[in-house]
């Protein structure tokens, strides 16, 4: 009897623990927890009833916090980016977009799975709308319109997580041994062009570093074009056209009529 009761007894202490536990469990905690199990287990890996195992905790404690995993997912997202809004050396505005970018790209590279969580999410926390507001005042200041700040930001954030999705897309085919073979099926079967074999196996054998780097330079060339467009003065008239007289209408004096008979 008495060993029955003790054992009540500790269930119940189990039980009161893991509710005082549950009760502390704070929003933060859920981020940092769900990021780590996204490093061990990807984003498909990641589901509710692992992170709540992980945690120690059930269902509704993480409920309280987050009331979907979409929600959940969003501040993660948000998360991964506080270490892109940390202070933008000072510079020509092309550079800090380089910075910006090189930075974003790492800051995704830095978990499994990074630019698959936050592409898509459109959040709005407070680190996504300190980074908007870091470009917006590097564009602003380059002189762009403020009409087209936002079409540049977007241009920019989506090249960056396209190119990192593939990056570590190709990163896990590589760990698992596929990626030799799906590239000789992407390059198999081109034996009538050299051209086309040879600028996939550049690509493809090239590093990803240098394949973003490239690019983004792309996109800075295209951006200096069109900021060099919108603030050029127009055209000046040619002077020796701008001081001719008007052609003569007919039967009207012209240039060799002194208005005589003609004799």
């Amino acid at each position: 009897m008495v060993t029955v009761a003790a054992g009540v007894d500790n269930i119940e202490k189990t039980t009161a623990g893991k509710r005082e536990h549950a009760a502390l469990l704070r929003r933060a905690d859920v981020v940092e927890g769900a990021i780590a199990l996204l490093d061990a287990e990807g984003l498909d890996g990641l589901t509710t009833r692992k992170l709540g195992a992980s945690l120690d905790v059930r269902g509704p404690a993480l409920y309280r916090h987050f009331p979907s995993k979409e929600a959940l997912l969003d501040a993660m997202a948000d998360r991964l980016l506080e270490s892109v809004v940390a202070p933008v050396p000072d510079g020509p505005w092309d550079e800090q977009l380089m910075f910006l970018a090189r930075r974003l790209r790492a800051a995704l590279l830095a978990h499994r799975d990074g630019a698959r969580v936050v592409a898509g999410t459109y959040v709005a926390g407070p680190n996504t709308r300190l980074l908007e507001d870091a470009l917006f005042r590097i564009l602003e200041a380059a002189g762009f319109p403020a009409e087209q700040a936002g079409w540049v930001t977007l241009t920019c954030g989506h090249y960056v997580l396209g190119h990192t999705i593939e990056e570590q897309a190709q990163a896990r085919l590589s760990a698992t041994g596929a990626w030799t073979e799906r590239k000789h099926d992407l390059v198999r079967g081109r034996a009538e062009s050299e051209y086309a074999r040879t600028a996939l196996t550049s690509a493809f054998d090239a590093d990803p570093g240098e394949r973003f780097e490239f690019g983004v330079g792309l996109l800075l060339d295209g951006l200096r074009r069109r900021l060099l467009d919108s603030t050029a003065p127009p055209p000046a008239a040619d002077a020796r056209t701008a001081d001719a007289p008007a052609p003569a209408r007919d039967g009207a004096p012209g240039a060799c009529d002194d208005g005589g008979d003609g004799t």
